[in-house]
């Protein structure tokens, strides 16, 4: 019934805080917050020196494949992934078998999250019928149904009509719009990225200029509009600079990177190693330093794994039939740690505000600042702990990641949910 955290680093960006304090946990909220908290005799003590403590992460970009691809991911096994991966919430795309596009799709998420699941999970509705990009779908009843945002990923919006009726519906909803930009005429059936690796290896390549061209209509439309805009998994500098550039003109845009994309280039493709096979693809040094700067500067508000799950046997295939996609619920946060802290890009707060402020501004969900009275959906970070990814210790079902094999220096110890240990591994 009560849960006594100690000696914790308190790192959180929205409240400003960053200092060494206890936690009183009570009936699933922070009751207490001070210095030498006295323990109550039904108290659980978990000590936290020389640990950080942070207001839960969100990842904002997750594909489970419930309903209809159960075995690749169920809501389960996604949520226990999450919860090993340092996340206390989550939003999922609509891309399942049959499409979240309806409310009755939208409620069977939610009610079998209310059965199995770790962590808390908010559905991202489809902009259009059978993510097909013709027809609009029923955004209201999905939204009053619980879908928190609007998205046709993995595909994007092609249709411009479509993607300005989607804004406009965005609007006066108050949800946003979440767009997987690229020119299909350009990059369909491309396998990496246009340069000097995709010519040496001959391979079919999709260029940057693809993503930068629908941003940019994705970026005048919602201008056009008002309308709340979010472009996911940014990977070009063009893209980078065109929403910089936006966002100077009050345009209501944010947007996202995964690890994968700030941490690797197109040079790991010359082993035809399908672990590396995603989509937008991993482009070359040049573009990668520019989604740093964009992380810098704060141009890029958020950090997300796209957490793509795959069943072995769609992975030994050609290179070129390899579907697009990796896990990554279990190696975001290390990575940001390992390649953004410890590196110096970013500062602890700035790397928990990617995850926190960044996600909750974004699309709406709930982020609960560490203060008396709030919600306690907390992870805690181990600063220095080495992390070696080893994916058949996953908890996800699918082993797909392009890091197995690297030590990483930071990583989530513990995932409280409501006030619930939903993971600890602290040593």
């Amino acid at each position: 019934m009560s849960l006594l955290i100690k000696n914790g680093r308190i790192v959180d960006p929205i409240k400003g805080t960053d200092e060494i304090l206890d936690l009183l946990v009570e009936y699933g909220k922070i009751t207490e917050i001070s210095k030498n908290i006295r323990k109550k005799s039904n108290s659980e003590i978990l000590d936290a020196s020389n640990l950080v403590v942070c207001p839960g992460f969100i990842d904002m970009h997750v594909h489970f494949r419930e309903p209809g691809q159960e075995y690749k991911e169920d809501i389960q096994s996604g949520t226990s992934s999450a919860v090993a991966g340092g996340f206390t919430a989550v939003a999922c795309m609509a891309n399942t078998e049959p499409v979240n596009d309806s409310s009755s799709i939208t409620e069977k998420i939610l009610n079998k999250t209310r059965e199995v699941g770790s962590c808390k999970v908010y559905p991202i509705g489809a902009v259009s019928v059978g993510l097909k990009g013709e027809k609009i779908s029923e955004l209201s009843d999905q939204h009053f149904a619980g879908a928190i945002a609007f998205s046709d990923d993995g595909y994007p919006i092609k249709d411009s009509f479509l993607m300005r009726s989607a804004l406009e519906y965005s609007k006066m909803l108050g949800v946003t719009i979440l767009d997987h930009a690229e020119d299909v005429s350009l990059s369909e059936g491309k396998v990496m990225h246009e340069g000097t690796v995709s010519t040496t290896l001959g391979l079919s390549a999709n260029p940057d200029a693809s993503e930068d061209i629908c941003v940019y209509r994705d970026l005048r439309l919602a201008e056009l509009t008002g309308g709340k805009l979010h472009i996911l998994h940014v990977s070009s500098k063009g893209a980078v600079d065109l929403i910089r550039n936006a966002k100077k003109k009050d345009v209501k845009v944010t947007c996202e990177v995964t690890p994968h994309h700030f941490s690797l280039t197109d040079e790991k493709i010359r082993g035809f190693n399908s672990s590396f096979k995603m989509a937008p693809p991993l482009r070359d040094e040049k573009h990668r330093i520019a989604l740093i700067e964009g992380l810098k500067d704060g141009t890029i508000d958020v950090i997300a794994s796209d957490h793509a799950p795959h069943d072995q046997a769609d992975l030994e295939v050609e290179f070129d039939r390899v579907p697009f996609g990796v896990v990554g619920l279990e190696t975001a946060v290390s990575l940001a740690l390992d390649r953004l802290v410890h590196e110096g890009v970013l500062t602890l707060s700035e790397m928990v505000s990617k995850f926190t402020l960044g996600p909750s501004n974004a699309i709406g969900i709930p982020c609960h600042g560490i203060e008396e009275g709030s919600v306690a959906d907390l992870t805690i970070l181990d600063l220095e702990k080495k992390y070696t990814v080893i994916p058949d210790n996953f908890k996800s079902r699918a082993k797909n990641t392009p890091f197995e094999g690297w030590e990483l220096k930071g990583c989530p110890v513990a995932t409280i949910v409501d006030g619930k240990i939903e993971m600890q591994n602290i040593k």
